[in-house]
């Protein structure tokens, strides 16, 4: 018989979220006291190709494995106790895309109140006794299409969030990295995030972003609205990853850590007519705009509005036809 520690939290995390009547919500717990103690089986245990909701509820702790929802898993809400106390953390390394600790291959997925960890030279101290060379490794790698993230945490080095493909939407989100930590192809909007540049140790300048947007057609692009940039040591807002790169900064707030010119085009100089980087209506003493590249792009009032995210991400209204997170 299921205890009354169990049933409570059953019904607390019934009433935290919206959802449709026939959704079913799966209790994972360390401790034993839920359906699952790994957040992977909870996600094994969930039908293939199923069209309603599957909320999966994570109690506090820190759950140290590898997670994978594949493509035949959608309609997936991944929901823990709180963002500063409900982890998944893995320490791998070497690859862009593979060596994520959580990856997103399925549509129509949220996350709530959960952090997203890549323990490999986290603290960056191998670093500076060069003991272990800083290398690719994501917290997160995310391909899925309609993929909203509400109150979560990504932490790591390079490449922290793999922003691969789809549309994705991150509200008040905290984003920790040095090098590249937000790059892909994503058609994304950051809403109301912290991003925080851990560059200090580097004795170098890092990167925000590395988008990778391939042409003119190209509906790709990340764009930062009302966030809030910090960090230890000096970091441009964004590298060209590809020649089209599109990244859009509205009402952020910029510390001094971002560098006066900004932006790099990296491989492609002389191709920066083709670059769309661009900043509006932002502050703080990184946002001074009197020393940035030349080729910063001033877009126009119908640009902006296209780049808004009723226009650019949630036309179907998608956003609103998820698990309302509260």
């Amino acid at each position: 018989m299921p205890s009354l520690h169990f049933i409570l939290h059953f019904i607390f995390a019934f009433f935290l979220f919206s959802c449709p009547s026939n959704a079913q919500t799966i209790i994972v717990d360390k401790g034993g006291n839920g359906n699952f103690s790994s957040v992977q089986k909870a996600i094994d245990s969930v039908p293939p190709n199923t069209n309603s909701w599957t909320h999966i509820y994570i109690k506090s702790g820190i759950y140290e494995e590898k997670v994978v929802i594949p493509g035949d898993k959608p309609f997936i809400f991944l929901q823990g106790e709180s963002k500063d106390t409900t982890s998944i953390e893995w320490g791998e390394s070497g690859s862009s895309t593979q060596s994520a600790t959580f990856t997103l291959n399925a549509d129509n997925f949220v996350a709530a109140d959960l952090s997203f960890k890549n323990t490999y030279n986290l603290a960056l101290s191998a670093v500076l006794d060069d003991q272990k060379p800083i290398l690719w490794a994501p917290a997160a790698t995310i391909y899925g299409d309609k993929a909203s993230f509400y109150n979560c945490s990504f932490f790591g080095v390079q490449d922290t969030l793999t922003d691969a493909q789809g549309r994705h939407y991150y509200k008040s989100c905290y984003i920790e990295g040095a090098i590249d930590f937000i790059w892909g192809r994503g058609q994304s909007v950051y809403e109301g995030c912290v991003l925080n540049a851990t560059t200090g140790a580097l004795g170098k300048a890092g990167y925000i972003t590395a988008q990778g947007r391939e042409s003119s057609n190209d509906t790709s692009g990340f764009v930062f609205l009302s966030c809030s940039i910090y960090g230890t040591g000096p970091v441009d807002l964004g590298r060209a990853y590809r020649q089209f790169s599109r990244v859009v900064f509205r009402n952020t707030y910029m510390s001094d850590v971002v560098q006066p010119e900004g932006w790099s085009a990296w491989s492609f100089v002389g191709k920066e007519k083709d670059i769309v980087y661009s900043e509006v209506s932002c502050s703080g003493p990184g946002a001074d705009k009197s020393k940035r590249v030349k080729w910063e792009k001033n877009l126009t009032t119908e640009e902006l509005k296209q780049l808004e995210a009723k226009n650019f991400i949630n036309q179907d209204g998608w956003i609103q036809g998820q698990p309302q997170v509260k």
